[in-house]
């Protein structure tokens, strides 16, 4: 598994929609004010999220995204490899390093670290939730 600025913007993103599924979907446009991300980058991220049945989107007035499974339902690790362009790769070449099983394991740890926090999990954090009431 990567970690990227990818994965952060998706995972923050997505967090914004499971803070915010109480009062139904949300926009893009939200989402790019509230985070600081531009819509074109949040689309390619959503277009991904969406394909992996994270979230579910709808058009036209009252439209926008919401969580496609409850959030409890959702890991984080599934989120950063929805978005992922590597593939799961951890090296920048096709060509095995010296250490090429030392970074296998890392990224088996991350991966492995990631999938056992849910979006539920972080929406319980002190201060992830003191900034759900903003919403």
């Amino acid at each position: 598994m990567k970690l990227s600025t990818k994965g952060r913007h998706a995972v923050t993103a997505i967090m914004e929609l499971a803070l915010r599924e109480p009062h139904g979907r949300v926009t893009l446009a939200a989402i790019a004010e509230n985070q600081g991300i531009s819509v074109s980058y949040l689309e390619q991220l959503f277009a991904r999220l969406r394909r992996d049945g994270l979230v579910a989107g709808s058009r036209g007035p009252g439209g926008g995204y919401r969580l496609a499974r409850p959030m409890e339902a959702i890991s984080v690790a599934e989120v950063v490899l929805a978005v992922d362009d590597t593939g799961g790769a951890v090296a920048g070449s096709d060509q095995r390093c010296l250490t090429h099983e030392l970074w296998q394991d890392l990224s088996a740890r991350i991966e492995g670290f990631l999938d056992g926090i849910t979006l539920a999990d972080l929406a319980q954090r002190p201060q992830v939730a003191a900034s759900a009431g903003r919403y």
